[in-house]
């Protein structure tokens, strides 16, 4: 029976009062290019009851909590602050076949768009320009660029 089941997106005041009535925490944090956000502290996984489970699937990307860290399929699990954790990393593969058909199915309009020429798509599509890392030998992505230490150079002039 589940009770009191919700999915919203909280800041670190509405996590701080919901925290200790939490069995059951799944964090999910991406930034583009960067280090997912710390959301939570460790008096903030503290303040959950013993025995509540923190599921972190931003591990990929650093975790969202100062208690997270790697754990693998063999050791899926380990306790702090009174809490489980389980911070598996690139926990797709747990279910290949339904990730693979979820991936696709998000994916496949745009390899259609693209399919018909990836220079007049990019010319007019905004929203698959921001997805370029690198183009015409310079990074396009200013946070892929600031974690290699290396220069960014917008999209505005790139040969399409």
């Amino acid at each position: 029976m589940l009770i009191g089941l919700e999915t919203r997106p909280l800041d670190g005041d509405g996590l701080r009062e919901l925290l200790p009535d939490t069995d059951l925490l799944i964090g999910a944090a991406l930034i583009a290019g960067e280090h997912a956000p710390h959301l939570l502290d460790r008096a903030m996984i503290a303040s959950m009851p013993e025995g509540a489970v923190f599921v972190d699937v931003s591990i990929d990307q650093g975790g969202i909590s100062e208690t997270s860290r790697p754990t693998s399929f063999e050791a899926p699990a380990y306790v702090e602050a009174g809490v489980i954790h389980c911070c598996l990393p690139n926990l797709p593969a747990a279910v290949p076949l339904s990730s693979t058909q979820a991936l696709t199915h998000a994916t496949f309009p745009y390899v259609q768009m693209l399919a018909g020429g990836i220079e007049a798509v990019l010319s007019r599509n905004a929203a698959l320009r921001h997805g370029i890392n690198v183009w015409d030998g310079a990074i396009r992505h200013a946070a892929v660029a600031d974690a290699l230490g290396l220069p960014y150079v917008p999209w505005e002039g790139a040969r399409v």
